[in-house]
């Protein structure tokens, strides 16, 4: 008996010293300096940059901040430390920026598995870019009642796989024949009935009502909706209305009533106008509002999320889409511009969203100098892609600054990104929760993780 207890004994002391161990490497603190900070708030760059991290949380930060004894220095030199860049519009379970026709043909046959399988690569293509945090704003598959982008979330929180932060949206709500009915432009009943609310698509009130109820019943965190036609859609025009006033009404009350934000595509200016009235929280897109809706956006505080950068990309592949799709974002991208202008004039809230899906995921930086192009001052822009977007996302009291007590989302970009703004584009060191993803070269996994990739799921925006 006295040996037993002795080896009980023994063996808890070793299992405490073991908890020990992992419990200081947990906390292990890690000092990251640099030659500035951008902290997500202030309108200037911060000279000698120092940000104290210790277990997932920012200790300290600041200019010439002490360095403890104990902690590990990261000296990154010639760099700009930021928060980690959020996008607001994403599709990480998709990758539709190959040509058109083939993917719609080869979606048929495509094993919604597989493309799960595929998402992976995109979502640690997408964090090692410098993106910590995204919002997915629709993952929807023909034929299919998965939850992917759920599944992709709930895999990243859990450690199985590394990936961004995730707010989902399920499959978003749209109206039959709308920019969300996964059989628009396909021969009727092919699919062998028509799609539901559990596909989310609804008509009336009570219907939107149900649909919401059934997305977040699923695990969504943000309820997305398609309030207008969409460019990457055969069955309808860019600009109309796809929703009543009084289902717009339903759709806002009932996320709002269960905590949830509300995003709508919209393209035309009359269903924004109808959509910023009945509070809803973001505006996608956005092409076609004219100046006075715009104002309205101010008045109600609705944020705007340009996606920029999905029309740049597909007019620079023009050619891979059929010819109603090119004339429809000919139209969208010719009105873009000077709707994004006339918003920066009038101080909207911008949000950072890309649209990352209709191009390749890693490429979302690129949205920072077509925003520059447009008007908007670099340390606004940058704004935008982290304290705005937090605000907009809800999670700002987490992320989305460099300070004290916050979450250490933290990224690391070559030079000063006021004055070049491309910088953005060559991050090369990301922590998220205070675990080092990158210093240095991508992984071999990130490159092509997302490419002209033939085999992508139906459009949703």
């Amino acid at each position: 008996m006295r040996i037993a207890s002795r080896l009980y004994y023994s063996a808890g002391i070793v299992i405490l010293l073991f908890l020990g161990v992992a419990a200081s490497a947990a906390d292990q603190t890690i000092v990251l300096k640099a030659a500035r900070i951008f902290d997500g708030k202030s309108k200037s760059l911060i000279p000698n940059g120092v940000v104290v991290v210790q277990g997932d949380k920012i200790v300290d930060v600041g200019s010439n901040v002490a360095v403890p004894g104990d902690a590990k220095v990261i000296d990154l030199g010639d760099m700009t430390l930021s928060p980690g860049f959020m996008d607001a519009h994403t599709h990480l379970t998709l990758d539709f920026s190959g040509d058109f026709n083939k993917r719609r043909l080869e979606q048929l046959d495509l094993n919604v598995s597989e493309q799960a399988i595929r998402a992976v690569g995109y979502a640690r293509t997408t964090v090692e870019a410098g993106f910590t945090t995204v919002r997915d704003v629709g993952s929807r598959f023909v034929s299919s009642r998965e939850f992917v982008d759920v599944a992709l979330r709930n895999a990243i929180n859990k450690g199985v796989i590394i990936g961004p932060r995730m707010l989902v949206a399920t499959k978003g709500i749209g109206a039959t024949g709308g920019h969300f009915d996964p059989t628009g432009g396909f021969r009727d009943f092919l699919f062998g009935r028509e799609p539901d609310y559990t596909d989310g698509i609804a008509n009336g009130p009570d219907e939107v009502r149900k649909a919401v109820r059934f997305e977040v019943k699923n695990g969504a965190d943000v309820i997305k909706a398609a309030v207008s036609g969409g460019v990457l859609s055969l069955a309808d025009e860019v600009d109309t209305p796809q929703f009543t006033p009084a289902e717009m009404a339903a759709l806002v009350d009932e996320s709002h009533r269960l905590r949830k934000k509300v995003a709508v595509h919209c393209h035309g200016d009359q269903a924004a106008r109808e959509a910023i009235e009945a509070g809803v929280d973001s505006i996608e897109h956005g092409s076609f509002m004219k100046p006075q809706t715009v104002a309205l956006m101010k008045q109600k505080g609705t944020f705007l999320t340009p996606t920029l950068m999905a029309s740049e990309y597909i007019m620079s592949k023009i050619d891979r889409y059929p010819p109603t799709l090119q004339a429809k974002a000919r139209e969208a991208t010719a009105a873009r511009s000077d709707m994004f202008r006339n918003a920066v004039k009038m101080g909207v809230r911008i949000s950072f969203g890309t649209d990352a899906a209709v191009f390749p995921h890693g490429q979302n930086a690129k949205e920072f100098a077509l925003m520059m192009g447009l008007g908007m001052a670099a340390i606004d822009a940058l704004k935008s892609a982290t304290s705005n977007d937090a605000e907009l996302l809800g999670i700002a009291q987490k992320v989305g600054t460099l300070e004290k007590g916050k979450l250490a989302d933290i990224i690391a970009m070559p030079g000063d990104p006021t004055t070049d703004i491309t910088a953005t584009e060559r991050v090369s060191f990301v922590m998220k929760e205070g675990k080092i993803i990158r210093n240095g070269p991508p992984t071999a996994q990130t490159a092509g993780a997302s490419a002209d990739d033939p085999n992508s799921a139906a459009p949703v925006d």
